[in-house]
């Protein structure tokens, strides 16, 4: 046979689903629950108990006499390693990835195996919307993917730079060879591990596809990780992370500090700043070096331009040499509507 005549034949779909637990014995049976009530089950469900509590670990137990489901324990070191344990403890050749604290829907697992492109070897991930909801379960939106991002499937890394890019790994089915291929998630991130993941898979050269369908419900709640500092913590290793990895391209017109990680990071590094000054809290000094070493890069960056950097400066200074009560005065009044619209518009 021609070689030329040879049909890539996509592999039968094999599907593992890995959940990280820690401490959330509040939440996993909703979360379990759901993975074995879909219209297509999955063939592997591991739980990856990332170093909870003896009482904690003994919930899991109990849960686990009556969903079949395997436990995996090892010691704490965030979600991006508990689901690289789950990974590589299990054989299919696609993954599916559920925070702890959210569930799927019915058809989540047959939306997304169906999403699989039958001729396409370069196949890296499909991901699809999210009902969001708090804590209880009570949704509030049923297009949070669509209605946050305007660039689905993702094609530009530049968007992908310059937003969140709003893939989540409860929402989406990732190939085996395209999560090798890059190593998995980097356990360094306990927040931001995510975009980083799909970051890499699409810099690989996998392709990506979107479902404009929700197969999720994702809680937040102010116990996610979301709100933590060690989210915080993680917002800047990635940042520094893409800094180091995306340095201006003039001759390519690409200026990565200036349009992406200012507008995107910016703005979140000094209101952590503020808000920790405001309640002088035990992060304050810590969250300070993180807008001052920002700040310091954008200042010293020749093409942020004059208005940015004045607003840099003013902030630095604030941020670096404000006392509480001044931090606060300014904090309310930078927050004024007319304060934030000529922000936003400048």
């Amino acid at each position: 046979m021609n070689p030329l005549q040879l049909k890539f034949t996509p592999p039968q779909a094999s599907v593992v689903v890995v959940i990280p637990f820690y401490n959330g014995s509040r939440f996993i049976e909703r979360s379990i629950s759901s993975v074995f009530a879909q219209t297509v089950p999955a063939d592997e469900v591991i739980v990856v108990n990332d170093g909870s509590r003896a009482e904690e670990r003994e919930a899991l137990g109990e849960l686990a006499k009556r969903y079949p489901f395997r436990i995996i324990d090892k010691k704490n070191g965030g979600q991006g390693s508990a689901r690289n344990a789950g990974v590589a403890a299990s054989v299919s050749n696609f993954i599916c990835f559920l925070d702890q604290d959210d569930f799927y829907l019915e058809n989540h697992i047959e939306l997304l195996v169906a999403g699989i492109p039958p001729e396409d070897p370069r196949f890296g991930f499909v991901y699809a919307d999210l009902y969001e909801a708090d804590g209880g379960g009570n949704i509030v939106r049923t297009s949070m993917v669509k209605e946050s991002s305007d660039q689905n499937p993702k094609r530009d890394v530049v968007n992908l730079l310059r937003h969140d890019m709003h893939v989540l790994p409860s929402a989406a089915l990732i190939s085996r060879k395209a999560f090798e291929a890059i190593g998995g998630f980097d356990p360094q991130f306990m927040g931001y591990e995510d975009d980083d993941l799909f970051l890499r898979i699409f810099r690989k050269g996998f392709s990506n596809y979107f479902l404009d369908r929700a197969v999720t419900v994702w809680c937040i709640h102010v116990e996610s990780t979301s709100f933590s500092i060690r989210m915080i913590r993680s917002r800047y290793r990635y940042f520094k992370k893409m800094f180091d990895m995306f340095p201006d391209e003039p001759q390519r017109e690409r200026y990565y500090l200036r349009d992406c990680f200012v507008p995107r990071f910016g703005r979140l590094f000094a209101d952590q700043a503020i808000a920790s000054i405001k309640l002088d809290n035990e992060y304050r000094n810590e969250l300070i070096e993180y807008y001052r070493e920002f700040a310091d890069l954008a200042l010293a960056n020749r093409y942020v331009g004059r208005v940015p950097k004045l607003r840099l400066w003013f902030m630095r200074c604030l941020i670096l040499n404000g006392s509480r009560g001044i931090v606060r005065v300014a904090d309310a009044v930078i927050r004024l509507p007319l304060v934030r619209k000529i922000r936003a518009g400048s």
